[in-house]
């Protein structure tokens, strides 16, 4: 059954958001305001260790799931709401399966965007008063603002890709704002009353108006939180400041924060460290490591006049004793065999830089001169590239015409010559603008030169001869199961990418080709032959620079401008930092994470990317100057980073109901429920509650509460699951593996077991932006739609790492959805005295048993998997196309349907749905009369499915959509109708299923990997009839998809079912289905065949499980 079936079936109901028609919309929150007072009363998701208020002994039965606390410099919006409900999700269907569940959460406040917000507010309120009265108020004004910031932008992006003609229309500023100018009054404007705006001039006011209506919208939500367990972050919260401090001073001891220079983004023209605050662009953006692979420069060989300036250098730095290289910027070392050639931009600009560290001259872009300028060759020496820090000597310029056609020695290269290239779509505001090709692992390399291959005219457009091209084939450098050893090659053919106009498919191949080619790679070539990519990478990198044949060049992950209007590059400065990628810790690390017995990812294409990050995130600046957060202990300069201080948190849930309880968001010690001050949580203390220390001697907080704060720890560790979205792969989600691993190295057993990871959130198919209408709030959302049909419509955008689509309609639907169902509930049970009793089942109640029984399985299935959308279709969507074929049969069969059948259904569906839609399910449970509530509720209770029976239901089914399908095509005028049926096969498919008996493996419960190449290989031998081979292979295809689906029975050379019986029990519900009045069965090879004179151009079409209707 296709997944989208059952939402397309439901396309065509809708319901008005607002105004008229909106009664079953109101209903919906009105019950939702209900059920959360009912659980706010009675304390239905606070959750706790002692045994005797849970009734759970065994902390194997307990479940906490996490989710990274939302920034609090406004309120949550739909994105936040879609990744939230992975977790929401999850944690009420522990509930339903009898776990002892806690869902905590907090508010993250650290860093400099507060910071950074209320000092633009400051700013514009003494600029422009209060309110302020903005020059783009004027509009002829706005008119010629946006005109500039549009020209401006165009400039930029002409310089950095000269060759991308402009397109016409708004600038992304302009596409996010609406308008392109943006103020921070506006901003706020849109979630606080005007007259409030003015008091978000201190940073603090942020931290006390967000967090409580973060609260307010997650309850609207019924997110199913302990609130006893929120709080908010920085030094505004005593008992969170004290923690954090511990674990610092924590792993200073281990030796994981050190002291040095390190890179950092930096701006030379504000001569300091570019912090968020201090930046336009770029908020969040970290350095990236990158080799810059020296390709020598030889003597020209092609007496091309553009090479003149290039010989009189080489001749000059040859008598001073220095060699001139091209420099490209490579994140993939590794791959360095398999260069052919160099590219650079043809209308570029480059200079030759005199780098004093290795007397040595580098030819690159002087912005990435600029950068290297900044940064050290020798870290163990302190040695910069260059005497004088940011200043770098240029000794000549060049267009990168002038350096096309240049012969170069590449390091490790199978060409002892190589030439440099034209490219076009080089983008000189990244790297160095000097690229190295290696077209057997790089898909745009490939691309590129096949082109100038293929292309000879173009070749000599820019003065590039033959020799130059052609000699240089692909070299097979890396090996990749699946994709062979030239990966680039085998993804550009499968995508049938011919240009560079495939931008589209070039990225996918890129991604693709790379994250196998470091997850999956096998080097192929050289020295490190053999060896997985992800170990020879580092090898290769390490060992290229000891023979000085490469260095290494940082810059900004994307471009980052300075407040100032300063392109940031990357600078080593001193700081304190965390010696993240240390051999013994990544490797401890690692082990844990590709471990399937001690880690779940979920998601293969996840867990490759944690393998990536862990061997690729290295020593990570921990503390900044400015901002809000938690000062380092030692050196009270410092603030803890916003990243650092948010690894281990998920530990502080364990005990803050002790500390700080409800409503106590800052930590007020005055409404601490252990009645602890914040000054006595000593590092002693959190080492007795956390890491099984001695009892902390002369403390003021009473053993009790020690022990509680220990036990509440150690129950509830380590944490089962915690879900956020992708992105926080590379940052997050690996450092607080990382921490976890340094504060708990000798309980391996603490450490987390699973991390889920979801897509962004698209709304209606498209990226969420004001101007276009589709930025969605969270709190709005659900007053529009109700929380259900919100949290309904998240369920089924998608699960996977791809960007997910919240749609409205379908929102609209499930309003619709949950109102039908209620009343069809409410009055079936209503005329429960109308139903059938007893113990006597007929064929259809088995059949709606049977699915309920299947589809209960199914959709914990799918839930335990974190597959929502998939757990919605069979909980909810297939569920109601069960009861409504149970329901039509009845009724046009004239049977009543059967209490207990009916209510097996309804109670199945009621929890089904109740992880993803809990308020209906309160209500729905209550009105069927069951006490308690519907989320502490035990998940269905399921019979083994019956396969025999789901094949007979599909074999009524199938049948009947035949039978349509005919009865629509037949001829007017017909008179009498039959249904043909048999019993058995002819020869040549039984002969194919007796073969397939003796290839299915029962052990396995699968047939073998090579199956279908045996069976070509099998009818090949045993056919002559080319028509009739592809008949057997079509017959054994689809043999082979029923026994995956209902099991080896569907390989018997008679059907183990009576078909006749079937179909006449049906009887009054075919006739109703076709619309007809009278009906016979036939079974051919018996008498009624011979009495009825079948023809056989109608019986030759007659096998078993396949009926024919026929009609005269």
């Amino acid at each position: 059954m296709s997944a989208e079936a059952p939402t397309k079936e439901m396309a065509n109901l809708a319901v008005s958001a607002g105004g008229k028609g909106t009664a079953k919309r109101d209903a919906l929150l009105a019950n939702e305001a209900e059920v959360q007072a009912m659980w706010e009363a009675q304390r239905a998701f606070e959750a706790d260790a002692e045994d005797g208020k849970t009734g759970v002994a065994n902390p194997e039965d307990k479940f906490i799931v996490t989710f990274p606390y939302p920034y609090m410099n406004g309120v949550l919006h739909i994105g936040h709401a879609f990744s939230l409900t992975k977790a929401v999700f999850r944690a009420q269907f522990e509930r339903n399966r009898g776990k002892n569940v806690l869902f905590p959460f907090a508010f993250h406040c650290t860093g400099m965007p507060i910071q950074a917000a209320a000092n633009k507010l400051k700013m514009e309120t003494e600029s422009y008063g209060i309110p302020p009265q903005f020059p783009e108020d004027d509009p002829e004004v706005r008119a010629r603002m946006e005109a500039e910031m549009a020209a401006a932008a165009a400039e930029k992006a002409a310089k950095a890709a000269p060759d991308k003609k402009a397109k016409g229309g708004k600038t992304k500023l302009v596409q996010k704002s609406g308008t392109g100018i943006v103020r921070q009054w506006n901003i706020l404007k849109k979630m606080v009353p005007e007259e409030e705006i003015p008091k978000f001039v201190d940073p603090l006011h942020w931290l006390n108006y967000f967090p409580p209506i973060g609260v307010d919208h997650m309850k609207n939500f019924g997110s199913g939180v302990d609130w006893r367990r929120s709080f908010i972050t920085t030094a505004v919260n005593p008992y969170y400041d004290a923690f954090i401090r511990w674990q610092f001073n924590t792993l200073r001891a281990k030796g994981k924060v050190l002291y040095g220079k390190r890179n950092n983004v930096y701006s030379i023209l504000d001569g300091q460290v570019c912090a968020d605050h201090d930046r336009s662009e770029g908020e969040g953006v970290g350095p990236q490591e990158y080799v810059l692979i020296k390709l020598r420069v030889l003597q020209p060989d092609h007496d091309q006049a553009r090479h003149g300036k290039i010989k009189a250098l080489l001749d000059q730095e040859a008598a001073n004793g220095r060699g001139v290289y091209l420099v490209p910027a490579t994140l993939r070392p590794e791959t360095m065999y398999g260069q052919t050639n160099c590219f650079v931009l043809p209308t570029g600009e480059y200079g030759a830089y005199h780098v004093d560290a290795t007397d040595e001259v580098f030819i690159m872009s002087a912005r990435s001169a600029r950068g290297l300028a900044c940064q050290l060759h020798d870290s163990g020496k302190g040695q910069y590239y260059t005497k004088e820090f940011g200043k770098i000597t240029c000794l000549e310029t060049f267009t990168g015409d002038e350096l096309l056609g240049l012969p170069l020695s590449a390091p490790n290269a199978t060409y002892e010559k190589v030439y440099t290239l034209p490219l076009l779509t080089i983008s000189m505001g990244k790297g160095t603008g000097v690229v190295t090709s290696v077209p057997s692992d790089a898909p745009d390399d490939y691309v590129a030169l096949q082109t100038l291959k293929d292309k000879p005219d173009f070749a000599e457009k820019y003065g590039i001869t033959p020799d130059m091209v052609e000699p240089f084939d692909v070299v097979p450098i890396i090996s990749i199961e699946g994709y062979g050893d030239t990966s680039a090659v085998y993804m550009c053919e499968k995508l049938k990418i011919k240009s560079f106009n495939d931008r589209a498919k070039l990225a996918q191949a890129k991604d693709e080709t790379y994250l196998k080619g470091f997850t999956m790679g096998v080097m192929a070539y050289g020295p490190h032959k053999g060896a997985k990519v992800s170990d020879a990478k580092p090898r290769i990198r390490d060992e290229m620079i000891a023979a000085g044949q490469a260095c290494l060049y940082f810059e900004p992950e994307s471009r980052v401008m300075s407040r100032t209007n300063d392109e940031c590059v990357v600078a080593a400065t001193d700081q304190w930092y965390l010696a993240y990628g240390e051999e013994s810790w990544r490797d401890a690390v690692r082990k844990h994470v590709l471990n399937q017995d001690t880690f779940n990812a979920y998601d293969p294409n996840a867990l490759g990317k944690y393998d990536y990050t862990i061997g690729w995130l290295k020593e990570w600046a921990c503390t900044r100057q400015f901002g809000l957060g938690t000062h380092l202990p030692w050196d009270q300069q410092w603030v803890i980073e916003s990243l650092s201080d948010s690894t281990i948190y998920m530990a502080y849930y364990a005990i803050a109901h002790v500390l700080q309880g409800v409503d106590n968001l800052n930590g007020d010690a005055g409404k601490s429920p252990g009645k602890i001050a914040a000054e006595d949580l000593t590092d002693d203390v959190f080492n007795y509650i956390y890491c099984n220390g001695p009892m902390p001697e002369g403390t003021n907080i009473p053993a009790d509460a020690l022990n509680k704060m220990q036990s509440e720890f150690r129950y509830w560790y380590p944490m089962d699951l915690r879900v956020s979205a992708k992105d926080l792969i590379p940052n997050h989600l690996t450092m607080a593996l990382y921490n976890h691993a340094a504060i708990w190295d000798d309980e391996p057993a603490l450490w987390p077991k699973g991390y889920y990871t979801n897509g962004h959130v698209l709304v209606d198919a498209e990226k969420m932006s004001k101007s276009k209408g589709n930025f969605l709030m969270m709190d709005e959302t659900i007053r529009k739609y109700s929380a259900d049909a919100t949290r309904f419509a998240c369920a089924d955008a998608g699960d996977t790492l791809d960007d997910a689509n919240f749609s409205r309609d379908t929102a609209d639907v499930a309003i619709v959805g949950l109102a039908n169902e209620e009343n069809w509930i409410n009055e079936t049970l209503a005329g429960v005295s109308a139903l059938r009793t007893g113990d006597d089942l007929n064929f259809m109640d088995k059949v709606l048993m049977n699915e309920t029984n299947r589809l209960v399985k199914a959709t914990e299935d799918s839930f335990a998997a974190m597959q929502f959308r998939e757990g919605l279709q069979k909980g909810w969507f297939e569920m109601m196309i069960a009861r409504n074929e149970y329901r039509s049969w009845c009724s046009d069969g004239g049977v009543s349907m059967h209490e207990a059948v009916v209510r097996k259904w309804i109670e199945s569906v009621i929890i089904l749905i109740c992880p993803i839609c809990p308020h209906w399910s309160e209500k729905m449970w209550k009105a069927v009369g069951k006490e308690g509530l519907a989320i502490k509720a035990p998940w269905p209770a399921a019979d083994e499915e019956d396969k025999l029976l789901t094949r007979q239901a599909k074999f009524l089914r199938d049948t009947l959509k035949n039978f349509r399908a005919a009865a629509g095509k037949a001829k007017k005028g017909w008179k009498d109708c039959s249904v043909l049926i048999s019993d058995s096969y002819p020869e040549w498919k039984i002969n194919i299923l007796t073969w397939m008996q003796g290839e299915y493996d029962n052990d396995a419960k699968a047939f073998p990997a090579d199956f279908m190449k045996k069976l070509k290989g099998w009818t090949g031998a045993n056919l002559e009839d080319k028509k009739m081979i592809k008949f057997a292979m079509q017959f054994a295809s689809f043999i082979k998809k029923e026994v995956e689906e209902v099991g080896t029975q569907a390989m018997d050379t008679t059907l183990p079912f009576d078909q006749k019986a079937i179909l006449q029990g049906s009887e009054s519900y075919i006739k109703s289905q076709l619309n007809i009045t009278a009906i016979d069965f036939i079974l051919l090879g018996t008498e009624e065949e011979t009495a009825a004179n079948v023809p056989q151009k109608n019986s030759q079409n007659v096998t078993p499980g396949k009926p024919v209707l026929w009609m005269r």
